[in-house]
């Protein structure tokens, strides 16, 4: 299961990226995080239906300083490289 995650709010300069890393690592989902020019977060999550649904349930709480607003969310048929990583801003 593949699915793309768009999260607005107070996100950006909070560690939002970094902490997303981890919780992916954590969980055994791959995919890639990165910021949007808009000022929001992109966000792949690649794996079992199961555990990426937890990653997703989590992004709604985010790092302690972080203010999510909404997600939006889209199945997507995109194989991430293997792991997780942050991509560039775009």
């Amino acid at each position: 299961m593949a699915v793309r995650l768009c999260i607005f709010g107070r996100v950006q300069g909070v560690g939002y990226r970094a902490w997303l890393t981890s919780i992916a690592e954590e969980s055994g989902v791959e995919g890639w995080v990165r910021n949007r020019a808009d000022g929001s977060v992109e966000a792949l999550l690649h794996g079992d239906p199961e555990r990426v649904q937890g990653v997703v349930e989590q992004c709604y709480r985010g790092p302690p300083w972080a203010r999510v607003e909404r997600i939006e969310q889209v199945r997507d048929s995109s194989i991430p490289t293997r792991g997780f990583v942050q991509r560039p801003t775009v």
